[in-house]
């Protein structure tokens, strides 16, 4: 099974890498293919409309040269003709033949000396137009030759006294096309009714995936024609497809030498793994020895983790073991502080009773007014450990928050007189939440008193209340010294305090108080660069 997975872990990724490697480079060449094959058709279309118009402009032009009035003496002299077979050689093969015949299509003048005095047959009608001021009239295209005619005016009389036709050759086109067939790319030139006008020599239809077809922007007014290009998929990608064959073959070249340096390898490295797994089935036994450190570095590492685990949990059952004793022995304080409430109460009402007798000394009257301070501590100290080790569940009431915190700030604006703080509330507006009111009465007060009490006189505590979307927020801030950086971390820690003769549970009840009512208390500095409590407390219940 090792040798089996060494195997998948090395070929397997790279066999999923280079089969995506392969098709992203697949997807890459058809994608780059139909690019070149638009870049070309566009070119093709460009070339093919530059031809055409070259040759309606030539046909333009010869018509308004002055040679061209010898028609009207029927070109006796047949300088007209000469100067029309001296045109078309010049152009080589664009030109079939170029004539000038008179309206009742008579051929007056040819670069054909055969095609003179015989009437001239033209196919229908394709499309005419005007270039400038001058008509020009396109022929349908028949036999691989495309007619453009356009009338010859007369100097004299300025009325038309013929037409120049010239018969270029379709073949041009044909070898444009057959030109830029390369690399197994087939080209066509069709109209707006689909019809084949033009073709390369190994056209076929579009039956692979690799065709597209170029709208050709013409400068005559021809519309919907296309060039459409064919490219044969085998061979686009033939390049993919002999990297993937030779991939094959060097894949089963790896795994047959794989299976041969594979083996010693994996049982170098299962031998120990079994021993490891004995020594482990037998971890409970007595007097189990650790098998012998051998094998790779891996598995070594893997030895003496599983050794130092075993020692580990061995500590920890001991730990453990030591927390289920402290657990019984917290459970029993929590019980023992709540028995001792009663004589705390006994020992307080005796002490009011006897500072009551008129007889009592000045002595006897100091020592009962320890007696009533130390069991008022006691109590606080006992109701602190209660609440801490069983917080009560919140019993969730609607409560107004703005004159809830005023109600708090009244009722200890006296402690802060006596040392002479200032107690501020910042409450613009009444809020309404769901909250347990004795318990946010207990986080206020206690908020609000430990800044009362590590203040010095003359200091101030400001309390606000806001509001975003989702919660509703109440910060406590002082200008005290606040809290040390390192001593942040555990500020709602239990037993921790920086007041002389506190005992540190006050901050622990107020977090476990908010976090039951879904919210969250943080510590920030004040703008003071004292210390500040913020509450966010959930609007919805």
């Amino acid at each position: 099974m090792l040798l089996i997975a060494f195997l998948l872990a090395g070929l397997l990724p790279a066999l999923l890498v280079s089969v995506l490697s392969f098709y992203q480079a697949r997807t890459a060449l058809r994608t780059e293919i139909k690019h070149d094959l638009q870049t070309t058709g566009k070119a093709v279309g460009e070339h093919i409309d530059r031809v055409l118009f070259e040759r309606v402009q030539n046909v333009r032009s010869w018509s308004q040269l002055a040679i061209m009035q010898d028609m009207q003496i029927g070109d006796i002299d047949k300088r007209l003709s000469v100067f029309l077979e001296e045109t078309r050689l010049s152009y080589a093969a664009q030109y079939i033949s170029i004539d000038v015949v008179d309206l009742q299509s008579g051929i007056v003048a040819s670069s054909d000396p055969h095609h003179i005095n015989q009437r001239l047959s033209s196919p229908p009608v394709w499309f005419s137009f005007k270039d400038g001021d001058q008509p020009v009239t396109i022929y349908h295209l028949q036999n691989d030759q495309l007619m453009i005619a356009t009338p010859i005016y007369s100097d004299f009389t300025l009325q038309p006294m013929g037409h120049l036709i010239a018969t270029f050759n379709w073949s041009v086109i044909q070898d444009l096309l057959n030109h830029a067939a390369q690399h197994a790319t087939e080209l066509a030139l069709v109209d707006e009714h689909e019809r084949l006008l033009a073709q390369s020599r190994n056209w076929s239809q579009p039956r692979y995936n690799l065709h597209t077809h170029i709208p050709m922007q013409s400068t005559l007014p021809i519309y919907g024609w296309e060039v459409k290009l064919n490219k044969e998929h085998d061979v686009a990608v033939a390049p993919v497809h002999r990297l993937g064959l030779i991939f094959l073959i060097l894949l089963v070249v790896i795994l047959f030498f794989s299976l041969i340096l594979v083996r010693p390898l994996a049982r170098r490295i299962t031998q120990p793994l079994d021993e490891l797994l004995e020594f482990v089935k037998k971890l409970r036994q007595p007097n189990v020895v650790s098998p012998p450190l051998t094998g790779p570095v891996e598995v070594q590492a893997l030895h003496q983790t599983f050794t130092r685990m075993a020692a580990d949990l061995a500590e920890s059952e001991q730990q453990l073991t030591r927390a289920a004793k402290l657990a019984v022995v917290g459970e029993m304080a929590a019980a023992m502080s709540h028995e001792v409430r009663t004589p705390l109460g006994i020992m307080r009402s005796s002490a009011d009773v006897l500072k009551r007798e008129p007889a009592l000394t000045d002595d006897g009257r100091e020592v009962l007014g320890f007696i009533v301070s130390e069991t008022e501590r006691l109590n606080k100290l006992v109701t602190t450990l209660i609440d801490s080790a069983r917080p009560r569940l919140p019993v969730k009431t609607p409560l107004e928050l703005q004159s809830h915190l005023q109600h708090v700030c009244d009722m200890l604006q006296k402690q802060a007189q006596d040392k002479h703080i200032q107690l501020s509330l910042h409450a613009p507006e009444p809020l309404t939440i769901q909250v347990d009111q004795d318990q946010m009465t207990q986080v206020m007060v206690n908020l609000i008193i430990n800044a009362i009490q590590i203040l010095p006189e003359q200091g101030q505590v400001a309390v606000s209340l806001a509001q975003d979307t989702r919660y509703a927020h109440i910060s406590v801030a002082d200008n005290g010294p606040g809290v040390p950086p390192a001593q942040q971390a555990h500020l709602f820690e239990a037993f921790f305090t920086q007041r002389a003769g506190g005992v540190g549970l006050g901050l622990a009840v107020v977090k476990q108080i908010v976090e039951a009512h879904g919210g969250t208390i943080s510590y920030s500095t004040s703008p003071w660069q004292g210390a500040q409590f913020n509450l966010a407390l959930p609007l919805d219940p």
